[in-house]
């Protein structure tokens, strides 16, 4: 909600009578396969596993439909998208045949015929974005196993071999150059 809203319904929210405002809807657009999804879903079912919490959402799920609307052609996108993806992985490429499919198509078609430049921008820095993500993941997930191979070593009761096996995300020499690093701090 806006000032606005209370601007064009002349009401002054800083006094002590109560405003009237619309009742809040919450919506999530779900551009995955239906299947045997609900039509809501609720904050506390969802993560809290159905707990009452101090605060409760509830929000209308939205999923493709017969509708020829705005709503359902980004869904249609995303289907599009997704399948791009997986034939040509993220890249360039996986981006403008989704423009290209959804023209043909005529899903988002003046929109995207207007504005291809920004949406192929706007979609190759969603894809920067993941990599980081996934780079920063792989990185702490390679710190955790150096930190087991190190532990490991350290109670020196288990080769390197033993621990490359239990550890396979460190290479042998990466091992080898931990053991030397701690056999120097001994």
């Amino acid at each position: 909600m806006d000032n606005e809203y209370f601007q064009r319904t002349s009401q002054n929210y800083y006094k002590s009578k109560k405003v009237k405002m619309p009742k809040p809807e919450l919506y999530v657009i779900f551009t995955g396969n239906k299947g045997q999804k609900p039509n809501t879903i609720s904050l506390s079912k969802e993560f809290f596993e159905g707990a009452e919490i101090d605060i409760e959402v509830k929000a209308k799920v939205i999923y493709e439909s017969n509708k020829d609307n705005i709503i359902n052609q980004y869904i249609i996108f995303c289907k599009v998208f997704n399948e791009q993806t997986k034939q040509h992985g993220m890249t360039r490429k996986a981006i403008t045949e989704t423009i290209r499919i959804c023209k043909d198509r005529n899903v988002l078609k003046e929109y995207l015929a207007q504005r291809e430049k920004e949406v192929v921008t706007i979609m190759m820095s969603l894809f920067d974005e993941e990599q980081i993500i996934k780079s920063f993941i792989k990185s702490e997930r390679h710190e955790e196993a150096r930190e087991t191979a190190e532990r490991m070593i350290k109670d020196g009761e288990i080769s390197l071999e033993k621990i490359a096996s239990y550890v396979p995300s460190l290479s042998m020499d990466e091992l080898k150059e931990l053991e030397a690093k701690i056999m120097q701090l001994a």
